[in-house]
């Protein structure tokens, strides 16, 4: 069952790729605990199918990249960007989209946080595996208050322009 507003996010880890030092931080791959990193904070939270593919970097990313300061100005402290890729590719991708300093790019590299959500879907014969469905959440210290969910190969709803319309 997916996750509607008013449930409290399922624990799990993300990973995200770090490329400066800084206290609890190490260069490379950190994994971080929703729970924690979501506590006493409000954050939007964006999930795709993929890193690199059409339309998550043509208009995905982009959204909240360019939405930035007006989510910032509406009480967002942070933007999560979570695929079902490695956090060497997230990493890369945020650089290619210029995300740094705005969408944290939160890797879920086996899917067991997509699962969790109930946000899976199965892209086996696409040969991509299991992967993310396209949405956007918005998340009040630990508990979701909106839900987008995507229409299988549509981009309609999980944008930052609908999301900013929640906050």
């Amino acid at each position: 069952m997916a996750i509607k507003a008013g449930d409290r996010l399922p624990e799990g880890t993300l990973t995200e790729m770090i490329e400066t030092e800084r206290p609890g931080c190490t260069i490379g791959p950190n994994s971080f605990a929703v729970g924690e990193s979501t506590k006493g904070k409000k954050i939007a939270i964006f999930g795709l199918p993929g890193a690199f593919t059409p339309t998550c970097s043509a208009k995905h990313v982009p959204s909240y990249v360019q939405n930035f300061d007006k989510l910032r100005a509406k009480g967002v402290d942070e933007i999560w960007c979570i695929s079902v890729n490695d956090a060497f590719v997230m990493g890369a991708w945020g650089k290619d989209q210029k995300a740094g300093g705005k969408v944290r790019m939160m890797a879920d590299g086996s899917a067991i946080f997509t699962k969790a959500l109930g946000l899976d879907m199965d892209l086996t014969a696409r040969g991509m595996g299991v992967r993310s469905q396209r949405y956007s959440l918005l998340v009040d210290n630990g508990v979701v208050r909106a839900v987008n969910v995507e229409q299988p190969g549509k981009f309609e709803v999980s944008d930052a322009e609908t999301l900013l319309k929640a906050v």
